[in-house]
């Protein structure tokens, strides 16, 4: 699907599908996204825009000429947003081209800030000139969701912190629990530098207008303040993943203890039942009536005693 936003003298147009773009002079484009398009509508566009639009492996690998480019004709910047899947998120690809004063954008999945900003065109849409505008909202967008995101996960590591303390709650999902905050952390923190990139190249751009780096400054701020967010969360992680491991093993030292407890306390019955199980000739019990009334009660006698010291020492 593309889209088409233009100025028509001081209104801002919407229209959609390849054959809008016909007749529409480039002077009064403003923004074209393109969405899940297929092989004729790409090869139509980069003929039209005299653009490369690049694949998904292109648009996801991690060097800086691949994520920033720039000359004398356009800027690209790629891009990956974060979009929910099965209860966590994955980063999907949208590669950004400015072309003159208008933005080409390209992606292939529905993304929330792009949705965000089709909404904000509908309401205030006079105030949307160029294509330099809609590309700083568009991150602007994003980088509060990623706050939102951020905080979210916050709130859930304070939740966790309280079953970490809990001892009736001390399970292996809880570390599971644990390390999906930690990868969720990570994801974030990686879709934030990510953005941090972009926004950096573009202050240093020769033909990025300076009249709107005060709000790139600006996002580079917020950027900024959502990594040291993401550190401490990591920090607190570590701190729960520690007490956790801490309280499993408080919980194996106990039950060591109790065998061990137990093994120290029948080693004097098994001496004694092993002294009196031998087969020798001459023992004087052997012919005693109250001899195997005499070796029971000498083991418990022994147990007892065994157990006394262990009390009176605190070593129960």
């Amino acid at each position: 699907m593309i889209t088409v936003y233009y100025r028509d003298n001081d209104k801002l147009q919407k229209v959609q599908g390849v054959n809008c773009l016909n007749g529409i002079d480039y002077n009064h484009l403003v923004w074209v996204d393109m969405n899940q398009l297929s092989d004729e509508e790409e090869k139509y566009v980069e003929t039209r825009f005299h653009v490369n639009i690049p694949d998904d492996k292109q648009m996801m690998e991690i060097e800086s000429s691949s994520r920033y480019y720039e000359n004398d004709r356009h800027i690209i910047a790629n891009s990956n947003f974060l979009v929910p899947l099965n209860g966590t998120y994955k980063p999907e690809p949208a590669s950004f081209i400015l072309k003159g004063k208008y933005l080409v954008t390209y992606r292939n999945y529905d993304l929330r800030s792009f949705n965000e900003m089709f909404k904000r065109l509908e309401i205030q849409g006079k105030n949307y000139l160029n294509g330099y505008q809609v590309l700083v909202t568009i991150f602007e967008i994003r980088i509060d969701l990623d706050a939102d995101l951020i905080e979210g996960i916050a709130n859930d590591i304070t939740q966790t912190g309280k079953l970490v303390t809990d001892e009736k709650r001390v399970n292996k999902d809880l570390i599971f629990k644990i390390s999906f905050f930690q990868e969720m952390n990570m994801l974030l923190r990686q879709n934030i530098m990510d953005k941090q990139r972009v926004m950096q190249s573009l202050l240093r751009s020769d033909y990025f207008p300076e009249e709107y780096s005060p709000r790139v400054r600006s996002m580079l701020k917020d950027i900024t303040s959502l990594i040291d967010h993401t550190d401490f969360g990591f920090e607190r992680l570590e701190y729960l993943q520690e007490t956790f491991l801490g309280l499993i093993n408080l919980e194996q030292n106990k039950i060591i203890k109790i065998f061990t407890v137990v093994s120290v306390i029948f080693m004097p019955p098994t001496l004694i039942a092993s002294i009196y199980g031998m087969n020798f000739n001459v023992m004087p019990e052997l012919g005693w009536n109250y001899g195997y009334l005499f070796a029971i009660g000498l083991m418990v006698l022994s147990s007892v005693i065994t157990l006394y010291i262990f009390k009176k020492n605190n070593w129960l």
